[in-house]
C-alpha cells in the first residue's frame, strides 16, 4: 500500500464509493452529470468501474502511477467530451458548475499523477508531469473555484437558506464565503499565499458538508438532487485536500520571491 498523504487516501477512499455508487445504481451520479439524455446507459457503468478500479489503483503502489494516468486521462477527456462543448449552450449555472467541479477533480488527479509518475512518464509525457505542469494543476483548481464564490453571489438567497440557523447573518456568510472562494482562487493563481489559500478553500467545502449536509441527512429525508450535492460537496472536498497536500513544505504565507512562482 502506498499512501502519499492524507488527501490522497480520502480522495481514493472517495473515488471507490462515488464508483460503488455508481454501479449500484447503474446511473451517472451527480458528480458526472450534466450529460445529454442520448448518452447510453453503459457510460454509467463505464464510470462507476474506472473510478472503483483507480480509487483502489491508487493506493496499491505497484499500479499507483497506472491508476492515477487513467484517471488523469478519464477527467480530462470528460471535461474536454461534455463540459467544453456544453459553453456552446451559454454560460448557465449548470455549465460553469459542471466545468469547475470537473475542474476541481481534474487538478486533484493530475496532481496524484506528478506525484507517482514513473520514468517513463516523465520521459514520454514530460508536458504533463514537468514542475511547470505542478503550477498547471495548481492554477486550474485556483481558476475553477473561482466559480463557485460567483455563484454565491449570483444565487445569494439560495445560498444564505442553507446557512444553518443557529448562526446569525444568513446573507452576510453567503457573500463571505462566495468572496473566500474568490480570492482563495486568484490568491493560488497568482502564487500569493497559495499554500494558505488552498488549505482554506477545502476547509471551507469540508465546513459546508459538515454543518449543512451531515445535519440535513440526519434530520431529515433528501430528494434525488440534494443527496446529489452532498455527494459532490464531499468529492469536491476530497480534491481540494489532495491540492492542498500539493504545497506541504512551501511558506503560509507570501513572499515576494514565490510571487509568479507558484509557491
Amino acid at each position: 500500500m502506498r499512501i502519499a498523504s492524507a488527501g490522497h487516501a480520502v480522495f481514493a477512499a472517495t473515488m471507490i464509493a462515488v464508483g460503488i455508487l455508481g454501479l449500484i445504481k447503474g446511473d451517472l451520479t451527480a458528480v458526472w452529470q450534466p450529460v445529454g439524455k442520448d448518452v447510453p446507459a453503459s457510460l454509467a457503468y463505464l464510470c462507476g468501474f474506472i473510478s472503483v478500479v483507480c480509487g483502489l489503483g491508487l493506493v496499491w503502489e505497484r499500479k499507483a502511477a497506472a491508476a492515477a494516468r487513467v484517471l488523469f486521462a478519464y477527467l480530462l477527456l470528460w471535461l474536454l467530451a461534455f463540459g467544453l462543448p456544453s459553453l456552446l449552450r451559454g454560460l448557465t449555472v449548470d455549465v460553469y458548475w459542471s466545468l469547475s467541479k470537473t475542474g476541481v477533480m481534474l487538478a486533484a488527479a493530475w496532481i496524484l499523477y506528478l506525484w507517482f509518475a514513473t520514468d517513463w512518464d516523465k520521459q514520454r509525457l514530460n508536458l504533463v508531469t514537468s514542475d511547470n505542469a505542478l503550477r498547471l494543476a495548481r492554477a486550474l483548481y485556483g481558476l475553477a473555484i473561482i466559480p463557485f464564490g460567483v455563484a454565491h453571489f449570483q444565487y445569494v438567497e439560495h445560498t444564505a437558506s442553507m446557512v444553518p440557523d443557529w448562526l446569525p447573518a444568513h446573507v452576510a456568510w453567503a457573500y463571505f464565503t462566495g468572496a473566500a472562494f474568490i480570492v482563495a482562487g486568484m490568491a493560488i493563481l497568482i502564487g500569493v499565499c497559495a499554500r494558505l489559500a488552498a488549505a482554506l478553500s477545502a476547509w471551507q467545502m469540508g465546513m459546508f458538508f459538515m454543518l449543512v449536509w451531515v445535519p440535513a441527512v440526519a434530520t431529515r429525508p433528501l430528494n434525488k438532487f440534494q443527496w446529489g450535492e452532498v455527494v459532490v460537496t464531499w468529492v469536491l472536498t476530497a480534491a481540494g485536500w489532495v491540492v492542498a497536500d500539493s504545497y506541504r513544505g512551501r511558506p503560509w504565507l507570501i513572499r515576494p520571491r514565490l510571487l509568479f512562482g507558484g509557491g
